[in-house]
């Protein structure tokens, strides 16, 4: 009898879509994380802590699947605002409404605020253990019994050592992600990278430069309001009020002659050009409010949705 002519019928793996939240202590590196899987910025990035306040997404289309990654706050614990609280509902409840998440723990670091962290996690979430910083490590023997201390805590759907800082292990990261999402078409296009809008993008990106200019001079008590946000023939108009809680956080935004001041506003309009695509006219000021982090009203007109 001849042998058919008839092609074998491969396996197609199906596609899937669903949400992943991105989870660890504060300057674990969560928001470079996201930034390089999604290859923009999306979610501002400092060595302080508290400085990721919102929920961020960022959007990772691959043939294969698509995972919408959920940036979280740092689990806040040692300060105690109305601010803070609302951050630490936002992970808990984020947590409960994706598919998988991703847990970012520092290579050979590990203290309270992971077990902070880890005491979150559901028990039946898919998780995915990221170990971060190991091109900080010299001595990569080092990483084994670490990784495998860890491993014991909880059953992991998979160990992952990477560097976010390097885009190291990315790609080995998502390829653990995607086989936990759900099966389905994609949730958004493929060309979109966030559900942020570019009024709270703009937001963020000014509140980043006054946390990477003014290093540890101004407290946590920062905050950004665009008052205004219009665009007109390829040219974004935004005028935004930087909030601080004491006159003398004023004094030290504005700087010597308007210097500091002029100086984040023309960083932030800088990155804002790259990510919007085009010309951004960028207004502005300090205004003193005192206690606005301890007023559910006054976060929820900055966006923080505090309940």
């Amino acid at each position: 009898m001849p042998m058919s002519s008839q092609p074998a019928h491969k396996s197609v793996a199906p596609h899937r879509a669903g949400y992943v939240a991105i989870a660890g202590r504060p300057n674990v590196g969560k928001s470079t994380l996201l930034n390089r899987m999604v290859g923009q910025k999306v979610s501002i990035v400092s060595a302080k802590p508290q400085t990721t306040r919102l929920r961020v997404t960022g959007i990772v289309t691959r043939p294969q699947g698509q995972a919408v990654f959920v940036d979280t706050p740092g689990h806040q614990t040692a300060h105690r605002s109305a601010l803070n609280r609302m951050m630490n509902r936002a992970i808990a409840a984020t947590l409960h409404e994706v598919h998988a998440a991703i847990w970012v723990v520092e290579a050979l670091q590990f203290g309270d605020g992971d077990r902070a962290v880890e005491a979150l996690l559901p028990a039946a979430l898919p998780v995915v253990l990221a170990i971060n910083k190991i091109d900080r490590i010299t001595d990569k023997k080092r990483l084994l019994p670490f990784m495998a201390g860890l491993a014991g805590r909880r059953s992991y759907a998979a160990v992952v050592p990477i560097s976010a800082a390097k885009g190291t292990q990315l790609e080995a990261l998502l390829d653990a992600v995607l086989p936990l999402l759900p099966e389905g078409p994609v949730l958004f296009g493929a060309d979109e990278i966030t559900t942020l809008s570019e009024r709270v993008l703009a937001a963020e990106l000014l509140r980043e430069k006054l946390f990477r200019l003014l290093g540890d001079e101004l407290p946590y008590g920062a905050a950004v309001e665009i008052e205004q946000f219009e665009e007109a023939a390829g040219l974004r108009r935004i005028r935004a009020a930087i909030i601080v809680g004491k006159n003398s956080h004023k004094a030290m935004v504005i700087g010597k002659g308007g210097a500091k001041l002029k100086a984040i506003g023309t960083s932030a309009r800088q990155d804002m050009e790259r990510l919007f695509g085009g010309k951004v006219f960028l207004e502005t000021w300090v205004k003193v409010r005192s206690d606005w982090a301890e007023d559910d009203a006054s976060l929820r007109r900055l966006g923080y949705g505090a309940e």
